[in-house]
């Protein structure tokens, strides 16, 4: 028979753990104690947190400030004047829309009350909205003008032709256009101040040329003689000899002549100036003339 005595029960063995429980950042140990059975569950009220990633707000990114470079305003171009120029050669080189007048009243300032009067040096504006007019638009804007002059020469003796026994109803003649008064020039009485009264009278009638186209011309027509008369071509032949400083037939004379000079043909501004007129007429300007005409 077992003997007597106190029964004791047997100790159990006690593991000891440590916990750690996140407080804000800050993680605290705290001691567990749990019974060391294989089979025990696992201890409940320990809270399961995770730490948390604490990331920096990111510093703002100053905006670029987009600033947009005020376009670079468009300069007018220039024009230096060089020895021979005139208005309307130059206006024809640049294409300026307007011919010689748009050019003059866009530097009338600078040129002065003549525009047949520009000095080698001077500088001439050419404003962007004169834009250059293509070679189709030059050609077309020349057969015009030639044409409307054409018109006006052939509507003057139909004018006053008389139409018979039943007389047309009248029709009221449009005024004609005057030029602006000028003051009154002296010009010297040889071939340089038959040129410039020439350009002068040429310039108030809208007739191109330049010093340099006229006096190139007249060189190799009459070597600057205006009692210079050929009796040898065929227009001597038939009847009708060239004349003057630019060799001017009658018939072209009459047909070109310009108004208010002198109806002698041998006078030298009004033998040049209804040579321009025809030159304007038949080739653009005296200026586009480099043989016989």
């Amino acid at each position: 028979m077992p003997a007597h005595g106190k029964h004791r029960r047997p100790r159990r063995p006690v593991s000891r753990g440590i916990a750690l429980v996140g407080t804000g950042g800050v993680a605290l140990a705290l001691p567990l104690i749990a019974p060391a059975v294989a089979s025990a569950a696992p201890v409940s009220g320990a809270p399961d947190i995770a730490p948390k990633a604490i990331t920096a707000p990111a510093a703002p990114v100053a905006a670029k400030a987009i600033t947009k470079a005020p376009a670079a305003k468009a300069a007018a171009r220039t024009y230096t004047v060089v020895s021979g120029d005139s208005l309307s050669l130059i206006a024809q080189k640049k294409g300026i829309q307007g011919g010689w007048k748009g050019l003059y009243r866009a530097n009338q300032s600078v040129v002065g009350d003549n525009p047949s009067l520009i000095h080698p040096g001077l500088e001439l504006t050419l404003h962007r909205n004169s834009v250059k007019a293509t070679p189709a638009q030059a050609k077309k804007t020349a057969s015009a003008e030639r044409a409307s002059r054409s018109e006006r020469r052939s509507a003057a003796p139909a004018a006053a032709t008389n139409t018979g026994a039943s007389a047309a109803a009248p029709v009221a003649a449009s005024a004609p256009v005057q030029a602006a008064p000028v003051a009154a020039t002296q010009y010297a009485n040889n071939l340089d101040g038959w040129i410039r009264q020439s350009l002068d009278i040429m310039a108030q009638r809208g007739i191109p040329g330049s010093y340099e186209g006229i006096h190139r011309n007249i060189m190799r027509e009459s070597s600057g003689n205006p009692q210079a008369i050929n009796l040898w071509d065929s227009n001597a032949v038939a009847g009708t000899p060239s004349k003057g400083l630019l060799q001017v037939i009658e018939p072209t004379f009459l047909a070109y002549h310009v108004p208010g000079t002198s109806t002698d043909l041998f006078d030298p501004v009004a033998n040049i100036t209804a040579a321009c007129n025809y030159a304007a007429d038949r080739y653009g300007s005296i200026d586009n003339v480099n043989g016989a005409y």
